[in-house]
């Protein structure tokens, strides 16, 4: 699942952290979230309008429960509102969802000042391993010039749209060449995908600028 690449790509896999500002991984995946609908059929974006095209329940529970949510408050379209609105609990509900395939574990840590943090992260060889291929596969596609296809485009989009672009290259700055290639990838995006990938860097840009105040 699309979510569920990025949430590997943005923590990392030792401590389980967000390698981002909160407010910009919870975007970057709200963003991943709005796409697995729009990959599926289900909801388009036109004109920075988020709509309803098949109301069908998806087969993934996570994805379900977002389309009844998006059915239920249809009023509700520009699209930026909701990528703020799945933003808040969008990182817990992916880290859910990777639990139950076995991606990750809850992990539960005493802090210094008192009170506990639950982490969700790869706890074993493989789980690491997974977690770790999560952006090299993305960066050896780059490299290699391979095709990607849409969900893989879109997951390059909202990498690039969230700022983790370096770290998905980290290794490989020897070929600058990528780089330039991909906004002509992100250009290639059918329109819905396209306007998802603008809505969250704008949207990412404004919530860090509120944060800096």
């Amino acid at each position: 699942m699309l979510a569920d690449q990025y949430y590997l790509i943005a923590h990392e896999d030792r401590t389980g952290r967000s390698r981002l500002h909160p407010r910009a991984t919870g975007l970057g995946l709200a963003a991943a979230l709005l796409s697995e609908l729009v990959l599926e059929g289900r909801i388009g974006v036109s004109d920075g309008d988020l709509f309803i095209i098949d109301q069908r329940p998806p087969r993934d529970a996570l994805a379900h429960d977002i389309l009844d949510l998006l059915c239920a408050q249809s009023q509700h379209r520009d699209v930026r509102t909701w990528l703020a609105f799945l933003a808040q609990d969008s990182a817990l509900r992916v880290a859910e969802r990777l639990i139950r395939v076995g991606a990750v574990e809850a992990v539960t840590r005493r802090r210094m000042l008192g009170g506990a943090q639950t982490l969700y992260m790869p706890n074993t060889a493989r789980q690491r391993n997974a977690a770790a291929w999560a952006s090299t596969r993305i960066a050896n596609m780059l490299v290699r010039g391979m095709e990607l296809n849409a969900a893989d485009r879109m997951l390059v989009g909202i990498v690039v749209a969230t700022g983790l672009t370096r770290h998905v290259m980290y290794g490989f700055e020897m070929y600058p060449h990528i780089y330039h290639a991909l906004p002509g990838m992100i250009a290639s995006l059918p329109n819905d995908l396209r306007e998802l990938v603008e809505a969250t860097e704008a949207s990412v840009g404004s919530a860090l600028t509120v944060g800096r105040r």
